[in-house]
């Protein structure tokens, strides 16, 4: 068992190894998460939290690390959370941005840390905020979050952020992925990374006339800008920082920030709602309670909604 406030008061003051010892209780679920929880709440609520996604090859670790550097000129601490829902080993899929992460590795400034869903029961929705909630308690003005798996996930990260980022890169097809994986409507900031390739120009066209039409934009609402990037030299990387601070000056002026961070923390709570009730109903699989209702519903004496309510009632009372 661990020390929670003694490890709480570790993270404050930036210790790395207190750091990672939350970010492990909360991957491994564990039965001191809800101590965790409750230490860091009072904690939390400062950090910048920016999703970084797109589809493999587009330079996302090259971007996020190009990001680090210009946050931590800024004179910025930063967290770094890569989460890989495909992966069932945290850190394994992950060594090439370890690699590329190596520069920030001895900077105190820089938290990186590589997580995996692991397939927990709401993955990215249990695990993410809660990983995210740590290093905002340990004193990060910036988290980062880079999804290294593809598909839902995308969608995913940009529920868990204050600003979505999303990247392309020329010669990719991506404007046909973008569409096909619902892209275009969660992204508030746009990066055409690898600017310096052929058809970058076309691919930032074809991203004008897409997000144009999906446009029901009254005055006053953002428009997600384009930023065109070498990551790898990191040219562009200081008009990307401009663009997620004119975002989130936007979101403060509008209130837009305050409901975001109330829709996750809605969407948060009902996860784990909705986890703890599927577990009181697995442990009910002997129980005899649903057993009866059962026979009742095959017999055809009891519908199948009135038995669930029953069961609900008796579970939310028991």
């Amino acid at each position: 068992m661990h020390d929670v406030p003694s490890l709480v008061a570790q993270a404050r003051e930036g210790r790395p190894r207190a750091v990672a010892r939350l970010i492990s209780l909360v991957e491994g679920a564990s039965p001191q998460l809800r101590e965790v929880m409750a230490a860091l709440a009072p904690l939390t609520g400062h950090a910048y939290v920016v999703g970084l996604t797109g589809s493999p090859g587009v330079g996302k670790s090259t971007s996020t690390s190009a990001l680090v550097t210009a946050y931590r000129r800024a004179g910025k601490r930063v967290g770094v959370l890569a989460v890989d829902p495909s992966s069932p080993f945290s850190g394994g899929a992950l060594l090439g941005d370890r690699i590329r992460m190596a520069d920030h590795a001895s900077d105190p400034g820089v938290y990186i840390r590589s997580m995996a869903t692991r397939g927990h029961l709401g993955g990215l929705a249990w695990a993410a905020p809660q990983a995210i909630r740590v290093l905002d308690a340990a004193g990060c003005d910036v988290v980062l979050v880079e999804t290294v798996g593809v598909g839902q996930s995308e969608v995913e990260i940009a529920s868990q952020a204050d600003t979505s980022v999303v990247l392309l890169a020329p010669g990719m097809g991506d404007g046909i992925q973008a569409a096909k994986a619902g892209i275009l409507e969660i992204g508030d900031v746009y990066v055409v990374n690898k600017a310096d390739r052929d058809g970058a120009d076309s691919t930032v066209r074809e991203l004008n006339h897409m997000l144009g039409l999906g446009e029901s934009r009254g005055p006053g609402d953002w428009r997600p800008p384009i930023v065109k990037t070498v990551a790898s030299r990191a040219e562009g990387v200081d008009e990307v920082v401009e663009a997620l601070e004119k975002h989130r000056a936007w979101m403060e002026e509008r209130g837009v920030l305050a409901e975001r961070r109330a829709a996750r923390a809605a969407r948060e709570v009902e996860t784990i709602a909705v986890t703890a009730l599927r577990e009181r109903i697995a442990d009910l699989r002997g129980d005899q309670r649903l057993g009866v209702l059962a026979d009742r519903v095959a017999s055809g004496s009891l519908d199948p909604y009135a038995a669930a309510d029953e069961l609900v009632s008796g579970l939310t009372q028991g």
